[in-house]
């Protein structure tokens, strides 16, 4: 049925064909529909950072930036959800068209840019759901927010997602906002994750309760950064670690309609950098914190490979696109396997 469908969507401008998808679902759960788009995957229960997932496999950030369809999405049988990226204040983002499908490799490219409706309206959003399963919220800088700003955005959104949050992710490796990942050098990230969290303890001690604070990071570094970044998150007790963004590269893209196209590509050519980076973190983390994979998974045996390199949980976007919602429990039962 999802070809089917598909290939409808397929026929549509990708952003277009984004939202609708979203809208289609969110009213299907309204309908109590849900059960006919996906098979509701077994439970395989783990704890990580002090929380309990009922099973491993996620939905990436990106998909749902503004919380508008947390619960259409919930019941393709996710185990968590992420929500975002979240800036303080709305922005339109990059100029369309920003979202590029490549079928032929399985891959998207973006360059969205971070388009968002803002903190207040996300958490408007998640008040409004039903859902009360594990839900990441990943926050980011808005796009005039000068680079050595950027802490006074993140502080920001942490402050105003913390108690609406099971983990907040932060957001240094989009390559579609000027300098972001210049976050991940060892001076700026230091600078970063310091004040981070300092106000982590500060809100945990006035909520009553402690939200795990998570770093995204890109795929597209050298083996001494990937190991700088692990001692940084062991040295400022950071909670996890998501591996990875979508990369800069355009290997096997090449050549294909919209291979060039600017921004980050995701999908099947990003997996293996994906996982190579997952096996890095892996031996230089040995176990103080937990990493969630993501990138490039299009199978169940994918999510597995994800698992096998060192990943407590999995995250999927472009798979599902590809895919269909088939895919959540094809990953959760091939984990399961393991």
């Amino acid at each position: 049925m999802y070809r089917l469908l598909r290939s409808a969507l397929f026929q549509l401008d990708p952003e277009t064909a984004h939202h609708l998808t979203l809208g289609g679902l969110q009213t299907a759960y309204s309908l109590g529909l849900s059960g006919i788009i996906a098979p509701r995957p077994p439970d395989n229960p783990r704890t990580v950072m002090g929380l309990i997932f009922p099973n491993p496999v996620g939905l990436a950030a990106g998909l749902d930036k503004n919380g508008d369809c947390i619960d259409g999405l919930a019941a393709l049988g996710f185990g968590f959800i992420e929500i975002g990226t979240i800036t303080p204040l709305p922005q339109p983002g990059n100029p369309k068209p920003r979202l590029f499908r490549l079928p032929q490799a399985n891959a998207i490219i973006n360059r969205m840019g971070f388009n968002n409706d803002g903190a207040d309206k996300l958490i408007e959003n998640v008040q409004r759901a039903d859902y009360r399963g594990i839900l990441g919220i990943n926050i980011g800088k808005n796009a005039n927010t000068p680079i050595e700003n950027a802490a006074d955005d993140y502080l920001i959104c942490l402050r105003k997602v913390y108690a609406h949050a099971s983990y907040v992710a932060v957001n240094i490796s989009s390559p579609n906002t000027r300098h972001l990942r210049q976050l991940q050098g060892e001076d700026a990230l230091n600078d970063l994750l310091k004040p981070l969290k300092a106000e982590q303890q500060k809100l945990a001690d006035t909520h009553g309760k402690y939200v795990p604070i998570v770093l995204k990071i890109a795929p597209d570094m050298e083996a001494g950064q990937v190991a700088q970044i692990a001692r940084l998150l062991m040295q400022h007790r950071i909670d996890g670690v998501i591996a990875t963004n979508t990369t800069l590269s355009r290997e096997g893209v090449e050549n294909l309609p919209h291979g060039e196209e600017s921004g980050g590509l995701s999908g099947a050519p990003v997996r293996d950098k994906s996982t190579g980076v997952i096996r890095q973190l892996a031996a230089e983390l040995q176990g103080a914190l937990p990493i969630i994979g993501v990138g490039g998974i299009l199978s169940g045996s994918d999510a597995a490979e994800k698992i096998h390199a060192g990943a407590a949980l999995v995250q999927i976007y472009s798979g599902l696109i590809y895919r269909g919602p088939a895919l959540v429990a094809e990953s959760c039962a091939a984990i399961r396997a393991i």
